[in-house]
């Protein structure tokens, strides 16, 4: 039977970091299942969920505390029982001038409605005409049963006024 983890990796930026992980999880057997990584400044940051066989447990969380050594830092947490988020899924894009608030007044205001926050992708960039850093930001979100779609967005929009930024709100249609 195999286990499942959840790790989270971070080092200085380097070529190779990548492929460090992938021949500890290959040299104890085990599966590299999903994952979603960047380089963010200087530094490499990763999620990985991967699976091991069981008998291979001890040795690979071994291996995984002397990937220190190589300045690469993990946190190990066993996957617990998938947890399948009940709701709507939705698309929230916003886009405006940068500045400090923006991710915690939009957050804010989802986890107040319940909306579970599924990714959320930010970047700033330097803005095509006046040069001046933007914000923008990808949020996949799940929606409560019983939220009314336009409602929320209008709160949305009402915020992203105080907030100086745009947002677009849109269901996701399932496949």
């Amino acid at each position: 039977m195999d286990v499942e983890f959840v790790l989270t990796a971070i080092a200085e930026d380097r070529p190779g970091l990548v492929e460090t992980l992938a021949e500890t999880v290959a040299r104890h057997s085990g599966n590299w299942i999903d994952s979603d990584m960047a380089r963010l400044g200087g530094e490499f940051a990763g999620i990985l969920k991967v699976s091991v066989p069981q008998d291979h447990v001890a040795a690979f969380r071994a291996d995984l505390n002397t990937l220190g050594d190589q300045g690469i830092s993990v946190t190990v947490r066993k996957d617990s029982e998938p947890h399948v988020a009940d709701g709507r899924r939705a698309h929230l894009d916003i886009v405006g001038r940068d500045h400090s608030g923006i991710v915690l007044e939009v957050t804010r205001m989802l986890a107040q409605h319940n909306v579970n926050v599924d990714q959320l992708h930010t970047s700033v960039f330097a803005g095509s005409v006046s040069g001046e850093p933007m914000f923008s930001a990808q949020v996949e979100v799940i929606l409560p049963e019983g939220i009314v779609l336009s409602a929320l967005r209008g709160e949305l929009e009402d915020i992203a006024g105080d907030l100086m930024v745009e947002v677009e709100l849109e269901e996701l249609r399932e496949i």
